[in-house]
């Protein structure tokens, strides 16, 4: 009998959809070829009969899919079965297999996980129940659903029989979809980005975190909506428009030709349109959009828990805070914060004191003003700024032992983290070690005024280091001086070195009394202004006192912001405020004082039409979801906390292959060309 190629082939090797596409055009191929082969059309049609391929043998992973999708529900899911199974119970139960040991070739032991891997039970396979050939044809690491009886568990160890009682007589096993021989899944082992599924699959740490986050997720909203009056949880669009905000946004086209949305930075504008449309108490878990490079604590997209509201000011908004973080430290860290309100501090002094307008204040070394002790030819030395500031801080030694702390700060400056601050152009770092065996204790070039000043200023010890740098002369302004960089940097290397302890506990924090306006680089995505410079948080900040609101015509930079963001070891874990709900005042400040152009003012007429109705004083607060959880669990970065973030400087999702190119085709459905260098425009 003529055979087509396809025919030929063992069922095994016709395993793909371009298999199963090739084998039924051979069929066709085969008959065309038997008619062709015979002259007379009455013994063409009797023998082109005999050349038709038999039926085809059925393909092996379409029978194993059919078994697959008729199975039947379990009696009992692992939660309870743990808690409540008796001996000689009958059930059926789902899971994932383990590793099988073999103890002898008619018994063999086995793990199942549950659904969620948290759990595991054992099986018990025997010759007697002719299981074994089915059990030893399926994978580690395969889903299946399991028949059997409960018995109690032979253990030897009494705590262990306690702690893990029972196992599963194996009775029926059925496979749901084998597991592939050429994927590695050992705990510990790190898959690359593009096989997230697989990480997430073999780190408890990482299904911990997620299911960690989904509790925090709940616990706020038990807090809020238990509140009185309640919160309401609105969802708010998605698609927007562009607006200038503040950072650079993501756009999505559309067919229409020159017409595109935004994707939100985040609900800032729909929040406060919704006081003036009788919502009082508003809260969501909103997604945002900023097209921002990535670090440990941002991602492209990101969740916010969002709040906004009415008839309120900044301190009630602070007070509801608050309440939720003690409610969330109680219920998930099971630790009561302390007492009474959390400390606050103006951005002046945090800038001033430690350099920073998110300070870590658990370790210290807080920053003191220093050139007005030193001598002009050391300023000199250490920078070629004419007439500085020049600030210092300390760093404690370790064991009085000055060896140790001048081997740790050599490491560090010869380290690529210590890189940036030797090239500062304005100067680098002055740094000094505290030795009493030396003249001046090893503070010389400091002059006895300035050494008896630190020594007595900052309780210097025999082993610790003294770091000054200076920065030019001005306000301070930004979210850091150089200084404070590298107080952060210095105290994350003597952790990360053995040099220091980590330090523990949470530390809150309100930083408070922002300037309204910052100067604006034109580089920078910003309001679109002409002033120079722009709002320090979002152009829809009020000013904080009556005071400030007479600074707006005069000198705005003068002005302060009813802003608050919340610190918590170094970390900010969001950041609200007080709203302008007048259209006349809100306006004033994009048309004069920032000195927006007509068309970006006309950008917000929605939200000047929702504030001319009535709308009433506000106030809200953005809390940086994904920053929470991973300060409650002691993360270093948000994608520890997130089941699929973004890696690499542009926010690439590798799995998936996002960003992905854009084809011609769906570039002229929305109006987009391509320039010689590919790029869209």
């Amino acid at each position: 009998m003529f055979l087509t190629r396809a025919a030929r082939c063992p069922p095994q090797l016709r395993a793909s959809y371009v298999e199963i596409s090739n084998y039924l055009r051979g069929r066709q191929i085969g008959r065309v070829s038997a008619l062709q082969a015979h002259g007379s059309p009455v013994r063409q049609y009797h023998e082109a009969r005999l050349f038709i391929p038999k039926p085809p043998e059925p393909l092996q992973f379409l029978e194993d899919f059919k078994k697959s999708i008729d199975f039947p529900r379990q009696t009992t899911d692992f939660k309870t079965f743990l808690a409540e199974a008796v001996p000689g119970q009958k059930i059926v139960i789902y899971g994932y297999l383990g590793k099988s040991r073999e103890l002898s070739k008619k018994l063999t032991f086995v793990q199942l996980a549950d659904p969620s891997m948290r759990h595991a039970v054992q099986l018990v396979s025997t010759a007697a129940s002719k299981t074994l050939p089915a059990l030893k044809a399926i994978r580690a690491h395969s889903p299946v659903v399991v028949h059997g009886t409960v018995q109690p568990k032979q253990a030897k160890d009494t705590v262990m029989a306690k702690n893990d009682p029972w196992e599963i007589y194996l009775e029926d096993i059925q496979l749901l979809n084998q597991f592939p021989l050429d994927i590695v899944m050992a705990r510990g082992h790190v898959h690359p980005p593009k096989h997230r599924h697989l990480q997430l699959r073999t780190s408890p740490d990482l299904r911990f975190s997620l299911r960690f986050r989904a509790e925090v997720a709940n616990a706020c909203r038990f807090k809020l909506l238990g509140l009185r009056p309640d919160f309401i949880e609105i969802e708010t669009p998605m698609l927007f428009k562009s607006t200038p905000e503040g950072a650079r946004e993501f756009l999505v086209p559309t067919r229409k030709p020159g017409l595109a949305y935004a994707l939100p930075q985040s609900p800032q504008q729909y929040k406060q349109i919704l006081m003036a449309s009788g919502f009082s108490r508003y809260f969501q878990f909103a997604r945002c959009f900023r097209d921002e490079d990535l670090r440990a604590d941002r991602q492209p997209e990101f969740t916010q828990l969002d709040l906004e509201m009415g008839f309120a000011s900044g301190e009630d908004v602070m007070e509801i805070v608050e309440g939720m973080m003690r409610h969330l430290w109680a219920r998930q860290m099971m630790d009561l914060l302390p007492e009474g309100p959390f400390r606050r501090m103006t951005y002046l002094e945090a800038m001033t004191r430690y350099g920073s307008d998110k300070p870590d204040i658990r370790y210290g070394m807080e920053i003191s003003r220093v050139e007005h002790l030193l001598p002009v030819d050391l300023i000199q030395k250490i920078t070629s700024l004419t007439d500085p500031i020049v600030e210092a801080f300390k760093v404690k030694g370790n064991d009085n032992d000055t060896e140790a702390t001048s081997e740790f700060i050599t490491r560090f400056l010869d380290s690529p983290e210590g890189a940036p601050f030797n090239e500062n152009p304005d100067g680098g770092p002055g740094i000094f070690v505290f030795d009493v065996k030396k003249p001046l204790s090893g503070l010389q070039p400091l002059g006895w005024q300035a050494a008896e000043y630190f020594e007595d200023k900052l309780k210097l010890e025999h082993g610790d280091l003294i770091v000054l740098q200076a920065r030019p002369q001005g306000p301070l302004t930004g979210g850091s001086t150089k200084l404070g960089d590298l107080r952060r940097a210095l105290h994350f290397a003597a952790v990360t070195m053995g040099f220091k302890p980590e330090p523990h506990g949470f530390e809150f924090l309100w930083i408070v009394d922002f300037p309204l306006f910052t100067p604006s680089d034109s580089s920078e995505p910003g309001q679109g202004g002409l002033a120079g410079f722009s709002a320090t948080h979002h152009p829809f900040t009020s000013p904080k006192t009556a005071k400030d609101v007479d600074w707006l015509l005069k000198d705005p930079s003068r002005c302060i912001a009813d802003h608050y963001d919340l610190v918590v070891n170094g970390v900010e874990l969001g950041g609200g405020s007080r709203r302008i709900h007048n259209a006349a005042v809100q306006e004033l400040i994009f048309r004069d004082v920032l000195q927006m152009p007509d068309e970006r003012v006309a950008e917000f007429d929605h939200l000047l039409e929702a504030l001319r109705a009535g709308c009433p004083p506000h106030a809200g607060f953005a809390l940086g979801f994904d920053r929470l959880v991973a300060v409650m669990l002691g993360k270093d970065s948000v994608r520890d906390v997130i089941a699929f973030p973004k890696v690499g400087k542009m926010g690439e999702d590798p799995m998936v292959g996002a960003p992905s190119p854009i084809t011609e085709e769906a570039a002229k459905t929305y109006h987009m060309s391509f320039t010689d260098d590919l790029e869209i425009r």
